[in-house]
């Protein structure tokens, strides 16, 4: 019996995330941060430009360019300083939050949904389904490393945010397929599942209705800490200039920039690598609170 996380015997059972789950992020103070941090980007990401203009309305613009005033340190005026262009390191930054959110969530989004389906058919029908799918796709794609993947993908097409999000997902499908696959093949023998296909219950039905409920647990965690995957992979391609084209603000971009200003005006690398460090790291807490909520023996533990 799968003992780390919990398997609801039906499709209406309890949600995977209530009360007690928040409880336990009270309790626990870097989860606590993660989630905090997390709602933080998410503001930053929603409401950019009013964000921006809480500094001053002249500094909002992040890609406004005023070479009288380039490399400023942190002043009342500009809060984190200028860059070699005269922009505004905290507009660009709240900006920047904006594109990390959307590449995380839509990278996660895509992923997960690839993987559900690859991994899925491979487990729930087995034999030459499962050879095809989890041997020859799943260990071609793993035989790459998912990075230098990402990077000949928009190589090819070119840099652009929606080029960004899917050379993204093609490289990272394959650790949610081998997950689904390894959850549905423990589940699919149950006792409820074939009683649900001796009362004549189609093959999709099962699959949504019995199985895909008892393995949402393990998922949702891995989905948790893929994003602050998507987040790092993300700066990456954009510090070597396949991310988003400027003038759009990236983390990532505004690290390439800045690296040749490192001993001169460091505020230029300090601060993206703060705020990509800070995000990851908020992902991750968040993930790790996750996985000790829905694992039972920790429940079982901490009295939840």
């Amino acid at each position: 019996m799968n003992t780390r996380f919990p398997i609801y015997m039906s499709a209406g059972s309890s949600s995977v995330i209530s009360a007690p789950f928040f409880r336990q992020i009270a309790a626990n103070r870097l989860a606590a941060a993660g989630l905090l941090l997390i709602a933080l980007f998410i503001a930053c990401a929603a409401m950019s430009p009013w964000i921006a203009s809480i500094q001053s309305s002249a500094a909002s613009d992040p890609s406004r360019i005023d070479l009288g005033h380039r490399l400023l340190p942190p002043t009342a005026a500009h809060w984190f300083g200028t860059d070699e262009l005269g922009r505004d390191i905290f507009s660009r930054i709240v900006f920047g939050a904006r594109i990390s959110m959307i590449v995380a969530v839509t990278v996660v989004a895509i992923s997960l949904a690839i993987g559900l389906v690859v991994g899925g058919v491979a487990g729930f029908y087995g034999g030459w389904l499962d050879t095809l799918l989890n041997i020859y796709v799943t260990n071609a794609f793993l035989a790459l490393p998912g990075i230098l993947l990402a990077i000949a993908f928009v190589a090819f097409l070119g840099p652009g945010l929606i080029n960004l999000i899917f050379a993204l997902a093609i490289s990272g499908w394959v650790g949610y397929a081998r997950l689904v696959r390894a959850q549905v093949m423990s589940v699919k023998d149950r006792e409820f599942v074939e009683a649900a296909r001796a009362l004549g219950a189609s093959n999709l039905r099962v699959f949504c209705r019995h199985i895909l409920p008892n393995i949402l647990q393990p998922l949702i965690v891995q989905a948790a800490i893929g994003m602050a995957a998507a987040v790092l992979a993300e700066a990456t391609l954009s510090f070597l200039g396949l991310g988003v084209p400027p003038p759009a603000a990236s983390w990532g971009a505004m690290l390439n920039d800045g690296r040749s200003h490192l001993f001169d005006s460091p505020h230029l690398v300090f601060f993206p690598a703060v705020a990509v460090m800070l995000c990851v790291l908020s992902f991750n807490f968040v993930g790790d609170a996750l996985r000790d909520y829905l694992d039972p023996r920790t429940r079982l533990v901490a009295g939840l």
